[in-house]
């Protein structure tokens, strides 16, 4: 809210800064005003730092700068950092998360110079210049937070595999989750050392990046809005750009609100699944969409138990996923029923919006900014509640089992 945030005379007024600081820690990306030309450099400094704070995590970055003041952690701080960051063992918190802060940086900085060389010798942009949108973008992608300093987004270079290309990959990686990160880190070359979580979001990431690149591409292929007056090989890297976008990170090369009705139904699926746990994306997560998809498989094949990938799954994951899962329709049902209770937008925008907010996505089909104030609370509501929301409701209900001394009797009600 301070003056020299904002550009123009006074400061911005509370819902505007209320909203820009929840969407930037909670690496979303909703707006409600234009980021390069409300907020001054000093205003994108906030948003850039509140980015990489809400990416690493607060008990994380807690935990880092402990580490580097007093060289030690208390249990408490282990505990804590531990639930966040997933680790397995609290001996090894230090040095993930010395970890986790060194693969930031180091993609951070290739996708920065990446980005920095392609503004200056491909665009003319001054150095100075060049090197602040790098560094911007390098951070707002890998942090799965959509914030552009365009007007337009990344429309203005949507057929630009220099540009796309590195914002996916930053995102792809920032998408995986740090315990994911991790393990590749050391066992990238001995696949039968990675875990259930790390084989199932890898297989979930690659599975959703195809599809959605294909579900996008074919259905805007011909639509004069956005893919039609693009050749193939331009559709295919904006089809393939928004597939990645929608996972969580925001940024986008098309206008979304043009998109065709299927589309933004089958991105919202997209956005509410998300990516990797314990990393900077949103959604239920791929690994909880992944369990619920194999304890159908199992049902269907009329199994007792759910195999997935040689390992048999605890039935307490089965409970876990299915709460998740629920309890995060019900929040986005209740905000899309409020917001259309209080506007006059049907349900098609009100959805993208409620869940793109949810999974801390950011991408828009135009109404935040017209949204009333207590359209936007919902939304910045929805952005704290996707951030800390399902992750934290599932640690409590793994950390809150107990054992009954009795069971009750058996009865079974129709299903189906």
């Amino acid at each position: 809210m301070l003056p020299m945030a904002k550009s123009g005379p006074g400061g911005a007024p509370l819902i505007d800064a209320l909203f820009t600081a929840v969407s930037s820690v909670c690496v979303t990306g909703l707006v409600v005003v234009d980021t390069p030309t409300y907020w001054t450099g000093f205003g994108e400094a906030v948003i850039l730092v509140l980015i990489q704070v809400g990416g690493f995590g607060v008990m994380t970055l807690a935990s880092v700068i402990g580490l580097a003041v007093i060289r030690r952690m208390s249990l408490r701080s282990k505990l804590t950092t531990s639930v966040e960051v997933k680790s397995a063992g609290l001996e090894d918190i230090g040095v993930l998360l010395l970890g986790v802060v060194r693969v930031s940086f180091v993609i951070e900085a290739a996708v920065m110079l990446l980005l920095t060389a392609r503004f200056w010798l491909g665009y003319g942009r001054p150095l100075p210049e060049a090197a602040w949108l790098g560094l911007f973008h390098a951070v707002s992608s890998f942090n799965n937070a959509g914030f552009a300093l365009f007007s337009d987004n990344i429309v203005s270079y949507a057929t630009d595999p220099f540009i796309c290309l590195p914002l996916c990959a930053a995102t792809i990686i920032g998408g995986l989750g740090f315990p994911v990160i991790n393990q590749l880190r050391k066992h990238a070359h001995n696949p039968l050392r990675w875990t259930m979580n790390t084989r199932l979001v890898l297989w979930g990431t690659v599975t959703l990046l195809t599809l959605g690149t294909l579900y996008i591409t074919v259905l805007e292929w011909s639509n004069p809005q956005t893919l039609g007056p693009l050749d193939w090989p331009s559709k295919i890297l904006v089809g393939f750009f928004q597939s990645v976008q929608t996972r969580t990170s925001g940024f986008n090369s098309v206008d979304i609100g043009q998109l065709d009705g299927a589309t933004l139904l089958g991105m919202d699926i997209l956005m509410f699944i998300g990516g990797g746990p314990a990393g900077t994306a949103g959604g239920i997560k791929i690994t909880t969409f992944a369990v619920l998809f194999f304890i159908i498989l199992a049902e269907v094949r009329g199994e007792a138990v759910v195999n997935v990938f040689g390992k048999r799954l605890s039935r307490a994951v089965h409970r876990q996923a299915i709460a998740v899962a629920l309890l995060s329709v019900a929040v986005v049902v209740a905000a899309t029923a409020g917001i259309i209770l209080m506007t006059d937008y049907d349900l098609g925008p009100s959805l993208f919006e409620a869940i793109s907010a949810f999974a801390t996505v950011g991408l828009s089909t135009g109404i935040t900014p017209h949204l009333p104030i207590g359209g936007q609370l919902i939304l910045i509501a929805l952005m704290i509640v996707g951030r800390l929301g399902p992750t934290t409701f599932a640690t409590a209900l793994a950390l809150r089992e107990r054992q009954l001394s009795y069971q009750l009797p058996k009865e079974r009600p129709i299903i189906g």
